[in-house]
């Protein structure tokens, strides 16, 4: 498993139709996180082999995506991105958690750990 690119329409079809519903609802069939980035940024350029390697980690049981802003700002606009790199940790029946800013892969684990696999069907299968 690899992190995924998303575009605007597919994060519309993967993630939420906000502009149908105009609220969050998450449509995937387990937690992600995205990651707004965007190629010229050295942090988040930091951050991709973690990102990939997590995806190889946690692959069964989350999706990992990115966004490049440059080319998805109507995207980065909906979701007020103004900080990069911006981490979206979005559990199946919550509202996502954004974290702002490179971080180590350990602080990363902590957040999915916490944030996406806190339920009992992933504490058991993971």
């Amino acid at each position: 498993m690899a992190t995924t690119h998303l575009t605007t329409s597919e994060f519309l079809e993967k993630i939420s139709n906000y502009e149908r519903t105009h609220q969050w609802q998450y449509l995937g069939d387990k937690p992600c996180i995205i990651d707004f980035y965007a190629s010229w940024c050295l942090p988040c350029k930091a951050i991709a082999p973690i990102l990939e390697d997590l995806s190889i980690e946690y692959g069964e049981y989350l999706h990992i995506y990115k966004i490049n802003t440059d080319e998805e700002p109507e995207l980065a606009a909906a979701f007020g991105i103004s900080c990069l790199p911006t981490l979206l940790f979005c559990p199946m029946d919550d509202a996502p958690h954004i974290t702002q800013g490179s971080m180590p892969k350990h602080k990363m684990i902590e957040q999915i750990d916490s944030v996406l696999l806190f339920s009992e069907q992933y504490v058991s299968a993971y």
